[in-house]
């Protein structure tokens, strides 16, 4: 067993590896993705297990929502880690003919990577893959509040990886204070909004740059051209992943007026279809990670009008898909990120009056609009400031190697997923080169009448 380092050691063991040149070869990086797929594979009972012990997800849903997307970024990191990798050569000035330049790619170095419990095994090996297609060094700060999941994790990699390499860490409030306060080449945080201020704060010290993916009120827009059945079926379906515990949940919809009722009696429907019987009882059916979750969401119920649901389960700590009619602006509920299977509806007139409602709050990290008239809905998409979203669906944005993901203002900074994630973790270096067969007198002095054609040219 490899001796526990302290974090300061352990930093300073990864930079003397990455100095030595290993990580930056193609064929290291292809290989050290290769048994990561392998492994993903070797321990996916344990993985799913694990997930299932921490937040009662089915391994259907473990493998659909973290392992089975952990498999595709792979894929498309071997599939295309060649292009990404290219030196790209760009025109040179005129002012400096005959000139070329090149732009050359290197990992960054030495990386922080800071995972939330919601969807631990997705959330850190994710931008860990990205951190590895770029030829970085890696620590994981794995979340405590998903102790079974971060149990596993921590073995599987601390057997088949070198320290010096990729190492683990429990997230203890303690030893993520040393980690933050120490220079990593970047720190890629998922997580609220207010501990990503702290992890903002502690980088800037050392002017780590960071990337923030945190979360926020993703609203759901709903018109009355829209599929009403469908669009209910796809709402629920997405704010029922993790019993609404991911951050691109829908989190309130916005229904013009017209077809309220109509969706709140569509949403009731498919959430007894789709999560039939109690849900204490209920495999399919995932629970509030901890009791003090647990109760937080309880409480957002209290004083609402509930429109369907409301059960509440400690004992499982299992809370049933709720609807909640026109909560006011200044409730909790509508403050708050949920983080939770509770759905306000609140009804507008028109996509003006929701853009308005949408647009006088901090921009969101996700954004759904269900509508008939995908030519508008395209238009409408382009209208309003978010991180990423659908258009007649919800949640399933996130899963293309091909669409960047990250949040814009309060919901985050910077992306990842496939080609953004590998340009997360690399520093595009710029050479211009030029030929030494020629050097044109214009730009030495004496400079004599030169402006005006220097005027020209560089325009």
């Amino acid at each position: 067993m490899p001796a526990i380092l302290t974090e300061e050691a352990l930093l300073a063991r990864q930079k003397t590896f990455f100095a030595s040149g290993e990580t930056r070869s193609l064929s290291f990086r292809r290989s050290q993705l290769e048994r990561l797929s392998a492994l993903l594979r070797q321990w996916e009972p344990r993985l799913l297990q694990a997930l299932q012990q921490d937040l009662g997800k089915a391994p259907f849903e473990g493998y659909a929502t973290e392992l089975g997307l952990l498999h595709g970024e792979i894929r498309a990191a071997l599939r295309s880690l060649r292009r990404w990798n290219a030196p790209r050569r760009v025109p040179g000035p005129i002012l400096q003919f005959p000139s070329r330049g090149w732009r050359y790619p290197e990992p960054l170095g030495c990386v922080l990577i800071v995972s939330p419990w919601n969807y631990p095994v997705q959330l850190t090996l994710a931008p860990l893959i990205s951190a590895m297609a770029a030829g970085c060094c890696a620590i994981l700060s794995l979340p405590t509040d998903a102790p079974c999941t971060a149990a596993v994790l921590s073995e599987m990699l601390g057997k088949n990886f070198p320290q010096e390499y990729l190492a683990c860490r429990m997230g203890t409030i303690p030893a993520n204070t040393i980690l933050f306060s120490l220079p990593f080449d970047r720190i890629f945080f998922t997580g609220s909004p207010r501990v990503g201020k702290i992890v903002l704060a502690a980088a800037a010290r050392n002017l780590t740059p960071v990337t923030l993916e945190l979360g926020g009120k993703s609203p759901c827009i709903v018109m009355e051209d829209a599929d009403i059945p469908l669009a209910a079926r796809r709402i629920i379906w997405g704010k029922g992943l993790n019993a609404g515990q991911t951050c691109v949940a829908p989190d309130y919809i916005l229904v013009q007026q017209g077809v309220k009722d109509a969706l709140v009696q569509a949403i009731a429907a498919e959430a007894g279809r789709l999560y039939r019987g109690p849900v204490s009882d209920n495999p399919d059916y995932p629970r509030m990670v901890n009791s003090r979750h647990f109760a937080r969401v309880q409480s957002l119920i209290a004083g609402q009008k509930v429109l369907f649901g409301g059960f509440c389960d400690a004992g499982t700590l299992k809370i049933e898909l709720t609807a909640l009619d026109a909560p006011s602006p200044d409730s909790a509920v509508m403050q708050e990120e949920i983080f939770g299977p509770l759905l306000p509806v609140i009804p507008v007139a028109d996509f003006a009056e929701a853009a308005r409602f949408v647009q006088a709050r901090p921009k969101p990290l996700a954004c759904y609009l269900f509508t008939g008239n995908l030519r508008w809905g395209r238009r409408a998409m382009r209208q309003l400031s978010y991180g990423g979203g659908c258009l007649n669906d919800t949640v399933v944005h996130l899963t293309s190697p091909r669409l960047p993901f990250g949040g814009v203002g309060n919901s985050g900074m910077g992306a990842c997923h496939g080609e953004a994630g590998f340009q997360t973790f690399t520093h595009w270096k710029s050479v211009l080169e030029r030929s030494v067969l020629l050097d044109l007198p214009f730009r030495y002095p004496p400079y004599g009448g030169r402006l005006s054609l220097l005027k020209k040219l560089m325009r």
